[in-house]
């Protein structure tokens, strides 16, 4: 596809800037394995350089998203501490570190004719990102996007504007001490609403766009954009426990995947408890949940069972918290649960706790989402424990990639064939 002509004469424009990060697309694609992993060590030593900086930016964008009432789910999605932000430049360097998959070979063979194929991976080659109130997304982006050889052009969104500033503008200083063309990282956040625009019809621009944050938000890029997009669904994640699960494992897996962090989207939502355990299982998983100040609402076996519980409406079944409550349901029998699942999962997240191996195994089979697990929290689903590095998104499509995307997923394939000389008859 030809590269649409710029005809605004402005000096900078949403358009403008994607133009650039194609053009720099180019040389990233040309860089060996070793300049990328220069690029991104100088990336995490010039974060952990910045530290006070990158705080104190980030500490104007929490005071205005508490005076603007954004919530305590996003405002913890904004927190920059110094612990999080080594925790920023630790990751690019588990990204460098990472085996660069631009030049993989997938396959091939040689042709009745004698010419030989090879599918190999190359890099997309922009990759764009529309997100809400994550500032830790601006660099794993980027990470991700350069160490599979591609540029980046990031839209963060208003609630994190301060903090993302910063950090682009210590990436690409980085990027220019390394040599190499820091036009590869944008952000069109300057250009607020149209920014977003920009990337969501910057055909010929951006080869690729994954948005990241509320329903509404990637509702929104889906149906608005004119360029491919990997859907990264909302997380209505469910755990169902059966009569066979240890009390333990049911308490800390739950617990765990509720509490260690409510404000994501690998956060456990709806518990499904099986009719013969639940007497054992609900007063015990319950009043955990409660003990760590999260609220249940149950349906009226439940609520018979636990005190202090909000009477569950349909709405429950269907909500992604993001905070310390849960919705809790009895049900007849496994059958039950997958059809439950079937009709209100997003296809993020699902687990189920047994030590019955044919219900376990039933569930890894039936389910279809994006991870299905087995006696694990869901709160590894996540690109840095899969050993990503970092995750681009988890996606809950089925097409291009599912699950947490690292670098692989940030190419695609093109076929090389050599011949000699051969033509078709």
């Amino acid at each position: 596809m030809s590269i649409p002509t710029v005809v605004d004469s402005s000096p900078d424009t949403a358009q403008h800037r994607l133009a650039r990060a194609k053009e720099a697309s180019r040389s990233i694609a040309r860089l060996t394995s070793g300049e990328k992993e220069q690029a991104l060590e100088a990336i995490a030593t010039a974060i952990e350089e910045n530290i006070e900086r990158i705080v104190t930016a980030n500490a104007l964008d929490i005071a205005h998203g508490r005076e603007n009432g954004i919530g305590d789910a996003l405002i913890d999605r904004l927190r920059l501490d110094e612990l999080r932000v080594r925790a920023l430049a630790s990751a690019v360097r588990d990204v460098a570190a990472l085996p660069d998959p631009v030049g993989q070979v997938l396959g091939g063979h040689r042709m009745p004719n004698g010419v030989a194929l090879e599918q190999v991976r190359v890099p997309f080659g922009v990759v764009g990102a529309i997100y809400e109130a994550r500032p830790n997304v601006t660099v794993d982006i980027a990470a991700l996007a350069l160490r599979a050889g591609n540029a980046a052009v990031l839209r963060g969104g208003s609630a994190a504007r301060e903090s993302n500033t910063v950090l682009v503008e210590i990436m690409r200083a980085a990027l220019n001490s390394a040599g190499i063309d820091p036009e590869a990282i944008q952000t069109v956040d300057d250009f607020g609403r149209e920014g977003a625009r920009a990337l969501m019809h910057g055909r010929g621009y951006i080869d690729v766009l994954v948005p990241r944050g509320s329903a509404a938000l990637i509702e929104t890029v889906v149906t608005e954009s004119t360029v491919p997009v990997i859907e990264t669904g909302a997380g209505v994640v469910h755990i169902v426990l059966d009569e066979s699960a240890p009390v333990e494992w049911a308490r800390d897996i739950v617990v765990n995947a509720k509490v260690q962090r409510p404000s994501v989207c690998n956060a456990v939502e709806t518990v499904l408890v099986l009719r013969q355990a639940a007497p054992l299982l609900v007063p015990v998983v319950a009043s955990a949940l409660q003990s760590e100040g999260v609220a249940v609402h149950g349906d009226d076996m439940v609520a018979g069972l636990v005190s202090n519980v909000i009477p569950a409406t349909e709405e429950d079944w269907s909500t992604e918290y993001l905070s310390l409550d849960i919705a809790m349901k009895v049900v007849d029998t496994l059958d039950d649960a997958l059809a439950h699942i079937r009709r209100y999962s997003t296809g993020h997240t699902e687990s189920i706790v047994t030590t019955d191996s044919r219900n376990a195994e039933r569930f890894l089979a039936e389910v279809d989402s994006a991870v299905v697990m087995a006696n694990a929290s869901t709160r590894f689903t996540d690109g840095a424990e899969f050993g990503f590095g970092a995750e681009v998104g988890i996606s809950t499509q089925k097409l291009h990639t599912r699950g947490p995307m690292g670098v692989s997923e940030l190419t695609s394939t093109k076929w090389l064939a050599r011949g000699s000389g051969q033509t078709r008859g």
